[in-house]
């Protein structure tokens, strides 16, 4: 699997973006798709998940607890994306964000997941 992720930039705080991570290769939809972070000087940290169908889990997301009630993740399996509705953004959301696939389980741990896309730079200004 290959993955693009697309949509960063600098933005207020308090403000919004939508990250997407396109997807090419191998059957998209029988993975779990995650966003995770970086931050200079920190590790990468565990944003969201979403399981790869709505027969499995219900469909089920997971999000950190900081950014909880502000991000939301979604796919659509017909275009091989998923996406991250970003809203109220914050300085400290401020980071690399990668989107990532998942062929295993339903992890939040970067270790787990088997593909990754390169990146996109999120910035928030005070």
């Amino acid at each position: 699997v290959q993955l693009q992720a697309s949509g960063g930039g600098l933005v207020q705080a308090g403000g919004s973006l939508r990250l997407s991570c396109a997807a090419s290769g191998r059957t998209f939809s029988s993975y779990i798709m995650g966003w995770f972070r970086q931050a200079p000087g920190k590790e990468r940290e565990f944003v969201a998940a979403i399981s790869w169908s709505i027969s499995w889990r219900g469909g089920n997301t997971n999000y950190a607890e900081s950014v909880k009630g502000r991000f939301t993740i979604s796919r659509d399996n017909a275009k091989n994306t998923v996406y991250l509705q970003m809203n109220s953004l914050k300085p400290e959301d401020t980071a690399v964000y990668y989107c990532a696939a998942d062929s295993g389980g339903w992890s939040s741990s970067p270790y787990d997941y088997d593909y990754w896309g390169q990146g996109t730079q999120v910035t928030v200004s005070s």
